[in-house]
């Protein structure tokens, strides 16, 4: 048996496709749809990824702003630029690159993001709404895994996920948006024991603990489907995964590549939500 691909560009070309009539429509109104993306550090692959986002949102119908305060910006300069962008009317959707600089901490600064242009999902506010079942913009790649799901038609409602990976960006969240959709969830970490013996009663598992090849055919269980979210450089400049795919790809029924799955959704659903955060602030007021 040989893994069907969970390939994410052909969806990832859907999305922006879609995104950019609704930034169309929304520009005929007179208003250009704008993303704003604060960035304070040297770190070549967050410049990278910036450029990939500025590339997506061209593509996208929408304006990408770089706000780069440089790697010595004080956490106080971080929030004062994230303040003033929240409270700017033509910024519909607010990013925070990651790393910061010390002593800046995300998790104190992303609470400056307006929840309504939180397009990313980094307010804890937008997070707790998540939790509660109220509309909120989730973190990308989380929701980007279960599109991906969607559109590969991976049924998850009374499926056993695990997910490997409990940080606020993407296994967390991810929990929640699974256990919304009626999947039964066990998140796993570092401090797990006998990792294999949990994931391989997985029907999907997914991998989001930012380590190359954790995750080998011994914990999965066969048949299952796996989804790889890690983006690990390598020497080369090349990207793997948290899972070794060529021996996984040998047990599991459908696997996610890496790079051309999770990745290419992701940016193309950050756009998605800017556009619908766009919809909402330019929304006319009831009387």
């Amino acid at each position: 048996m040989t893994a069907s691909e969970l390939g994410g560009r052909e969806l990832a070309a859907q999305l922006r496709t879609r995104t950019a009539g609704q930034a169309a429509c929304i520009a005929a109104t007179g208003t250009d749809v704008q993303l704003a993306a604060v960035t304070a550090t040297a770190d070549e692959a967050a410049a990278w990824y910036l450029r990939s986002l500025a590339t997506a949102a061209a593509k996208s119908g929408i304006a990408c702003e770089v706000t780069d305060l440089g790697a010595s910006a004080s956490p106080a300069h971080i929030g004062s630029a994230l303040a003033a962008l929240s409270a700017d009317p033509a910024v519909h959707g607010i990013i925070l690159q990651t790393p910061l600089p010390f002593p800046a901490r995300s998790q104190d600064l992303a609470g400056l993001i307006d929840p309504a242009k939180d397009v990313d999902g980094a307010n804890p506010v937008s997070l707790g709404r998540l939790a509660a079942g109220l509309p909120a913009f989730a973190p990308a790649t989380a929701e980007a895994v279960v599109v991906l799901l969607d559109f590969h038609g991976i049924e998850l409602a009374g499926r056993r996920a695990v997910v490997v990976g409990r940080s606020a960006v993407v296994g967390k969240p991810l929990a929640l948006l699974l256990v919304a959709r009626d999947a039964t969830v066990t998140i796993c970490h570092s401090r797990t024991r006998d990792l294999a013996e949990v994931t391989s009663q997985a029907d999907i598992l997914i991998a989001a603990a930012g380590r190359p090849g954790l995750i080998t055919a011994a914990h999965v269980r066969p048949g299952a489907v796996v989804i790889d979210v890690g983006t690990n450089p390598t020497a080369d400049g090349g990207l793997v995964g948290d899972v070794d795919a060529a021996g996984v790809a040998v047990v599991a029924a459908a696997l996610s590549p890496v790079p051309g799955g999770v990745g290419p959704v992701t940016t193309a659903q950050l756009m998605s939500n800017t556009v619908s955060a766009a919809a909402a602030l330019t929304r006319p007021a009831e009387a």
